[in-house]
């Protein structure tokens, strides 16, 4: 350390300045200041250290062997705080950190991914950590600020949260390419109703399994659901191995696996609302952005200081 008490940033600053002009006066016109301010500055930091730091003639000002040792480490000293208070600059401008983001959807295409693009290009020295999850997970996350934003199916209040639709999707179903359904353009909810659903027990597989019991709940139907402790992808590859069918979201159609299909479902029900969830808490600049570049990419503006509202409006 530098010396046993806090010190003074601005007199660091004024002894490496007459250290490297080597005079008071010449200091003083370098940092636009007063000469008298140097000076008694300078003196002051002396009496707080008990040394003298320069000898002081009439052609000017040499350090002592004390001073020598201080200017050593006020330069480290003065050059750390500047380059923390540089860095802090930037992250407080997004120009770099990091922002999380939770996700249960396929990156595969779609809005998410289109977005992550656009953020990536905008800002390319903050790094995005994407994290797959559950929804429960990415709510508890972000109410705890694990995870800066989550990316959700659905809409609903969560508490503490800010939320907001982005996008939608329609509802897919994966088959079997040799299913009886797989010819069709689109299908039924009621064609389904004697088939076996498999639905993963990770992320989006809760989704998954709400969608189904609340559509077939809605027409007094007892669904077959089977649950599987597996990804997404390895979830289809199982329905085109023929262990049963799966619902997607149509992000997946960017998705080519072999011996799948996959078809829309009809009807309004089918059309699934994805939104962003973060804490009202969390004041992370790179989130704001993230935000930002989500509310312009979804079709929304801003004017002056009010809520994003939609471009028709």
């Amino acid at each position: 350390m530098i010396g046993r008490s806090p010190m003074d940033l601005r007199r660091l600053r004024y002894v490496i300045a007459a250290a490297d002009t080597g005079s008071f006066r010449k200091a003083a016109s370098k940092l636009n200041v007063q000469q008298s301010t140097i000076s008694r500055a300078i003196r002051q930091l002396e009496d707080q250290l008990g040394v003298s730091i320069f000898e002081r003639s009439r052609t000017g000002a040499r350090l002592t062997e004390a001073g020598r040792r201080l200017l050593e480490e006020a330069r480290t000293a003065v050059e750390l705080l500047d380059l923390a208070a540089l860095s802090a600059g930037e992250a407080g401008r997004a120009e770099t950190g990091i922002v999380r983001v939770g996700i249960i959807s396929s990156l595969a295409a779609g809005f998410l991914r289109e977005l992550l693009s656009s953020y990536f290009s905008k800002h390319p020295n903050i790094d995005v950590d994407i994290q797959n999850g559950r929804r429960d997970e990415h709510i508890t996350a972000v109410q705890r600020r694990w995870v800066d934003v989550a990316i959700l199916a659905g809409v609903s209040d969560v508490e503490g949260c800010d939320t907001v639709v982005l996008w939608e999707e329609r509802v897919h179903v994966a088959l079997p390419s040799d299913h009886r359904l797989a010819n069709r353009k689109q299908v039924d909810w009621p064609d389904l109703f004697e088939e076996t659903f498999i639905v993963s027990r990770m992320g989006p597989g809760p989704d998954v399994t709400d969608f189904i019991l609340r559509r077939s709940a809605s027409l007094g139907v007892m669904p077959n659901v089977v649950y599987r402790a597996v990804v997404q992808e390895t979830l289809l590859h199982l329905v085109a191995l023929g262990q049963g069918i799966t619902l997607v979201s149509s992000a997946w159609m960017a998705v080519q696996l072999p011996e799948l299909v996959l078809r829309p479902l009809s009807g309004s029900a089918s059309v699934v609302q994805f939104s962003a969830v973060w804490s009202t808490q969390n004041d992370n600049p790179a989130l704001r952005c993230f935000i930002s570049v989500a509310h312009v990419l979804s079709g929304r503006v801003r004017r002056g200081n009010s809520d994003w509202v939609r471009h028709s409006v």
